[in-house]
């Protein structure tokens, strides 16, 4: 009775093999953003950014979603810093140790709160932040959606193998732009970002890759004066960023 065994075993080990090859064999994602911007104030100029600092404030995050915004502001310095090489950025830990130091944690925290109930920055605690900061304009990033998600797609349950899995998240975000100085909303744009990959390990689509297409969607609509586009990874640009942040040891097993 072993003997009929072998050739079927041996048929179901090429099977989980080639299956095995070919999810690993593509290591890039598929991903699609698409962005809804308003148009900038007339007071404002993005050459004003070469001028006057501009503060990356921590991300809020919308009603169950607390926690997964903690990096996105991180995620956004390292951009700007690769696409506006001659703007002033205090980044977001810096921004947290003057605020500490100037003894507005207090105010910050209320300003925050209040944020994320009405979507708007609070004009008078805004500018005493501003002030101590030794800055004019705050990008405010808040995280809308994430969902992350793995899909079996195929498998081989006489060996309790997974052949192909889907592996996907979803992304809504969005970036405004205040001049604390008058307590004016100058600009803001909404950015919704599919990513997808195949493969048969068990790490999901990470926050961190979605995050970087989507805030540099949003980063190039702005440079560029745009108030709606659709980025893919035809963007050389864009899928680079999510290329250079990807561990090698995960590159290597994705080949």
């Amino acid at each position: 009775m072993t003997q009929p065994l072998k050739p079927i075993m041996l048929c179901g080990t090429a099977i989980v093999l080639l299956f095995i090859v070919s999810g690993c064999a593509s290591s890039i994602y598929g991903w699609q953003v698409r962005t809804s911007s308003t148009p900038m104030a007339s007071s404002f100029s993005p050459v004003n950014l070469g001028q006057e600092p501009v503060a990356l404030f921590e991300a809020v995050a919308s009603s169950g979603k607390g926690g997964n915004e903690v990096a996105l502001s991180y995620y956004l310095e390292s951009i700007l810093q690769r696409l506006a090489l001659d703007w002033k950025i205090v980044g977001p830990q810096e921004v947290v140790a003057r605020v500490n130091r100037a003894g507005l944690t207090a105010s910050y925290a209320i300003m925050r709160s209040e944020y994320g109930n009405s979507n708007i920055l609070d004009r008078e605690i805004l500018r005493k932040l501003a002030a101590a900061i030794e800055v004019r304009y705050i990008f405010q990033p808040r995280l809308v959606e994430f969902t992350q998600t793995m899909t079996d797609r195929s498998s081989a349950p006489l060996f309790d193998v997974r052949l192909s899995q889907t592996r996907s998240s979803i992304m809504r975000l969005v970036l405004q732009l205040w001049d604390a100085e008058t307590g004016e909303l100058i600009w803001g744009s909404l950015a919704e970002a599919t990513m997808q990959k195949e493969g048969v390990s068990q790490d999901p689509v990470y926050l961190q890759d979605i995050s970087r297409v989507a805030l540099g969607s949003i980063i190039s609509d702005f440079m560029n004066r745009r108030t709606s586009s659709q980025y893919t990874p035809v963007n050389q640009f864009l899928n680079h960023l999510i290329e250079e942040a990807i561990p090698k040891e995960q590159k290597a097993e994705d080949k």
